[in-house]
């Protein structure tokens, strides 16, 4: 097998120690020295040191939590760098060591048999840790309210129904005065405000209840870390604006797509960066997200799989962006779901609408083009042929001779 790297080096790489496998290849022969090194920034310098002394030109490590980031940190702009998904370059059973491990990924690399990870640069990278912390943050929230809910419930408060937003304004003051030691149906019914789902004579029986000491206190305990929680949130958003702001343009760009909103957004560009270049294609893209079918073919069967997990945080938002384009009228992307949904079921046709996003997405990013909709009535334009047959077949089936005319001037659509 032909040597693409003739010199370099694959690392093993874990909390507390590095093994590290130099392979140079010269005139027919291999050599391998292999090094252990600890992760303390001093030591990752010795071992820039001596991979320099070796004269590696391309250095390969796995992606192992978190702990592959500061190796990285400190070896790029040394070396061509390539991180390797675990699963690509998992070696053979009985043969697991350090040694064994990080001398199989500097053959692999060797031969130019490891595919690369898509590793952003730092600013992408900060905006993708504020990111995700934000998104933690907020389903620690949605946790937290739940809990408030299970309280309520254990008290015979039957609120939860009625009121839509449990931390909304008539929420947060119902929550308040039960904690201030208020039972009082009719005074708590005052302290709503605005239009609610329920009547005031169905409020009222939801509000009458067994409050004890117990209910006040977890109530404000976990009211007081919603709070916090929201605090954190707040303190976030305003350190992801300062981060976006040289990424203004893109995130502009993106937000003229239908459900994409400025946080979904900034999660697009801290996933996948503004740079396309990265991406050959499109559906490399959608492969990477996880919103391709997976292939199962053997003796020629193909078996139907289900799509891969991908990138996580940048599908969930990607989904929460299909739900919401899925509700916005005389569009592409609601014609769409609703095409695939009475086939297919609302979870595939919400995939196709995510993907049909992200596509969108690489090629606005790509060209710098705002958003252009194909329309509500671009499916009905594409398949009028079969639409037509599929509906001279239905009337058929209901008892009717159907005879079709073509009109002499067609209406406009």
């Amino acid at each position: 097998m032909r040597v693409i790297h003739p010199r370099c080096a694959g690392l093993d790489v874990h909390q507390k120690t590095i093994t590290a496998c130099v392979r140079v290849a010269s005139k027919g022969h291999v050599q391998r020295e292999t090094r252990t090194f600890g992760t303390a920034t001093a030591e990752l310098l010795e071992l820039v040191d001596w991979l320099e002394e070796h004269g590696c030109t391309h250095v390969a490590m796995e992606a192992t939590g978190v702990y592959w980031k500061p190796v990285w940190h400190v070896l790029d702009g040394h070396f061509e760098l390539v991180l390797a998904h675990p699963a690509q370059v998992k070696n053979m059973p009985g043969r697991k060591s350090d040694v064994s491990d990080a001398g199989w990924i500097a053959d692999l690399l060797a031969h130019g048999l490891i595919r690369a990870s898509f590793v952003p640069p730092a600013p992408i990278q900060e905006l993708r840790e504020l990111t995700r912390t934000r998104k933690q943050f907020v389903r620690e929230i949605a946790r937290e309210t739940q809990r408030i809910q299970k309280t309520l419930e254990d008290a015979n408060i039957k609120i939860t129904g009625f009121i839509s937003d449990i931390l909304g304004v008539s929420g947060r003051a119902i929550l308040q005065a039960i904690i201030s030691g208020e039972t009082d149906p009719h005074r708590l019914l005052q302290l709503t405000k605005g239009r609610l789902k329920a009547s005031n004579v169905e409020l009222l029986g939801a509000l009458q209840g067994y409050v004890s000491e117990h209910h006040r206190f977890l109530l404000q305990f976990h009211l007081g870390h919603v709070n916090q929680l929201q605090a954190a949130v707040t303190t976030l958003e305003r350190r992801i604006g300062e981060t976006l702001r040289p990424f203004h343009p893109a995130v502009k760009l993106l937000m003229t797509i239908p459900g994409i909103s400025e946080t979904n957004a900034a999660t697009l560009i801290a996933e996948i960066g503004p740079d396309m270049s990265v991406f050959p294609t499109a559906g490399h893209l959608r492969s990477w997200a996880g919103l391709c079918p997976g292939l199962h073919e053997s003796a020629g069967k193909r078996r139907p799989q289900k799509s891969r997990h991908g990138a996580p945080w940048l599908k969930t938002a990607l989904v929460q962006a299909a739900w919401a384009a899925s509700r916005k009228h005389d569009s592409y992307l609601r014609a769409q779901f609703f095409r695939l949904k009475s086939r297919r079921g609302p979870q595939k046709a919400l995939l196709a609408v995510a993907a049909s996003i992200l596509t969108a997405v690489y090629h606005m990013l790509k060209q710098g083009i705002p958003y252009r909709d194909l329309g509500a009535n671009y499916f009905n334009h594409r398949d009028k042929e079969r639409i037509k047959d599929k509906m001279v077949r239905r009337l058929k089936e209901l008892g009717f001779a159907v005879t079709l005319e073509p009109l002499s001037q067609p209406t406009s659509p």
